[in-house]
C-alpha cells in the first residue's frame, strides 16, 4: 500500500534557497506586516488633506485624478457603498473608485491602491464589492504622482452615481432618494492656505468648520493652537467657537461652530489670518505659560480619533 502523501500543498514551492522553517516564518512575518496599520496612509502626498476630508466627513463629491495617464474619479463613496465601478461603453465607461466604502481594512492607503489597480485593468462594466487590500496592490505613489493635487467637485445629492438620462429602475430611485435626503450641506472653502478646510452644516442650528492639517508634529500644532487660544484669537471670524481637535489618518483636524446662516466664503480672510498665526506658533519651541498649558490640556481632553 503506497504510503499517503503528508505533504502539504505548496511546500514544494519554496522560495530559493529557503528552508520549510523560514518560509513558514516570512509567511507570519508577513501576515503581520498586513495587520499593521500605517500610521499615516496618505503621508507624502499633495492630495493628502484632500484624500482625508473625502474619506472622514464630505458626504458627496467627486474628484479627478490621473493614473497611470487614465482618468480615475475618486469619490466619497458608490451605490450600496461599493469599492470601485467602470461604467459601460454606452454610459461613457468612466472609473470610479470610492473611499466611504462598506468592505475595508485599517489600511486605506493600501485599499485605494488595490482599488485604483483593479480599476485600470477594470472592463466595461464591472464592479468591485471590496476594497481590502490582498498585498498584490502596488505603492499608492506608484499610482497617484505624489505632486498632483485633486480636483473635487462637491454635491449636494448623489444623482452624479448615474449618467445623465440613465433609466433608473423603481427600487434604485428609491434608494437614490433616501441617500440625497441623509446628504450633509458641505462646501469646501477656497482659502490660500494648507490643507483642506470644508463648511458643514449638520441642521440644528450649529454648523461646523473642519480644517485637515497635515504638519509631521502632532504636539507642536496642539501646542500651537494652546498658544493662540490663551491669547483668545483661535477663532475663525465673529460668532465662531473652537470646539475641539479630530485625530484621524495621522493628522489633526481642527473643529470650530458656526452659525450656518452665514456663508462658507466670508470666513476666507479670518481663516487665512489664523493660518499666519499657527504657523509663527508652530516653531515656537518656548515653554508653554500655565494659562497656556492649561490651553493644551483643555484641547487634549476633547480630542476625539475617528
Amino acid at each position: 500500500m503506497a504510503k499517503k502523501n503528508r505533504k502539504k500543498a505548496g511546500v514544494d514551492e519554496l522560495p530559493e534557497g529557503m528552508s520549510r522553517r523560514q518560509a513558514k516564518l516570512a509567511a507570519r512575518a508577513a501576515e503581520r506586516e498586513a495587520l499593521q496599520k500605517d500610521p499615516r496612509p496618505y503621508g507624502g502626498l499633495a492630495a493628502e488633506a484632500d484624500l482625508v476630508a473625502l474619506q472622514e466627513f464630505v458626504p458627496s463629491a467627486v474628484a479627478k485624478v490621473e493614473v497611470k495617464g487614465e482618468p480615475v474619479n475618486i469619490v466619497t463613496v458608490l451605490p450600496g457603498a461599493g469599492a470601485a465601478l467602470r461604467r459601460s461603453e454606452a454610459d461613457g465607461g468612466e472609473r470610479f473608485v470610492a473611499l466611504q466604502v462598506a468592505s475595508h481594512s485599517q489600511n486605506p492607503g493600501r485599499d485605494l491602491a488595490y482599488a485604483l489597480n483593479w480599476v485600470l485593468a477594470a472592463q466595461p462594466g464591472d464592479s468591485l464589492q471590496s476594497t481590502v487590500a490582498d498585498g498584490s496592490q502596488p505603492e499608492l505613489t506608484s499610482l497617484i504622482d505624489a505632486a498632483s493635487t485633486l480636483s473635487i467637485t462637491e454635491h449636494q445629492n448623489f444623482t452624479w452615481w448615474f449618467p445623465e438620462g440613465a433609466n433608473v429602475p423603481a427600487e434604485v430611485a428609491q434608494a437614490l432618494s433616501r441617500a440625497n435626503d441623509a446628504v450633509i450641506p458641505s462646501t469646501q472653502i477656497k482659502a490660500s492656505v494648507p490643507g483642506s478646510v470644508w463648511w458643514v452644516n449638520p441642521g440644528g442650528g450649529k454648523g461646523h468648520i473642519r480644517w485637515v492639517r497635515t504638519e509631521d508634529n502632532e504636539n507642536q500644532i496642539l501646542s500651537a493652537l494652546a498658544r493662540i487660544a490663551a491669547r483668545g484669537e483661535l477663532h475663525v471670524g465673529e460668532g465662531s467657537k473652537f470646539a475641539g481637535v479630530f485625530r484621524t489618518h495621522g493628522v489633526v483636524v481642527p473643529v470650530w461652530d458656526i452659525d450656518p446662516s452665514v456663508e462658507a466664503a466670508s470666513y476666507t480672510s479670518a481663516l487665512e489670518k489664523l493660518d499666519a498665526e499657527i504657523a509663527a506658533e508652530y516653531t515656537n519651541d518656548g515653554q508653554l505659560s500655565v494659562e497656556e498649558r492649561k490651553q493644551l490640556d483643555n484641547i487634549k481632553s476633547r480630542q476625539v480619533t475617528i
